[in-house]
């Protein structure tokens, strides 16, 4: 994995085996998200990897917390900044990244992110207007759970970067008329024009 700096001190990303093996003791809903998801989405490894991305629901955020009581974990609090995240200090609603490794001299190994559903529906949290029932949101496949892709690539389609436009143009053929038009219509809800879209309509 390669070693990237940040203001706040060195990446070096755990594999992704390492991270689902330590969330396979989470006993509520987690899921693979970020590049991988898109990674096991079209089957192949194709890229590179600064970070492992996992991501859990903002109501199970003490449950990760626990599960993480022997980590050094931050959260984006507020977005642009880390502040420690003490066991059992339940996190206010705008926040949804967190850092964490193993002990504060290290690098960091993985990033939680907090998605927000309302009972049993997912709710895009840069447009809540944007849903969808909680069981859609993720795969199963070879005993990982990872994002839908037309969901991990929603995420990525504001001010998307060389890696998300490389992970569009992997996964786009892997995708069936109902995720290309799932995710046409929430770009529309939430951009109106996008270029993904005329590519998304094409096939």
């Amino acid at each position: 994995m390669p070693r990237t700096e940040t203001p706040w001190g060195p990446w070096e990303p755990a594999s992704l085996a390492e991270v689902v093996t330590l969330f396979q003791g989470f006993a509520a809903s987690w899921w693979v998200s970020g590049g991988y998801a898109i990674e096991l989405a079209v089957g192949r490894s194709f890229r590179e990897h600064g970070d492992v991305d996992i991501s859990v629901l903002h109501r199970d955020q003490l449950s990760v917390r626990a599960l993480l009581a022997g980590w050094d974990v931050h959260a984006a609090d507020p977005p642009g900044t880390l502040r420690p995240w003490p066991v059992g200090e339940a996190l206010p609603d705008h926040v949804h990244d967190i850092w964490a490794r193993e002990h504060s001299d290290g690098p960091w190994r993985f990033q939680v992110m907090l998605d927000v559903a309302e009972d049993d529906v997912w709710v895009y949290r840069r447009d809540a207007r944007i849903r969808r029932p909680l069981p859609t949101l993720t795969i199963r496949e070879n005993g990982v759970v990872r994002i839908a892709p037309e969901v991990q690539l929603l995420f990525k389609a504001k001010s998307p970067r060389p890696k998300d436009e490389r992970d569009f143009a992997e996964v786009l053929p892997t995708l069936d008329r109902v995720r290309r038009r799932w995710l046409d219509e929430a770009l529309a809800v939430e951009q109106g024009d996008h270029p993904w879209r005329e590519r998304l309509q094409a096939n």
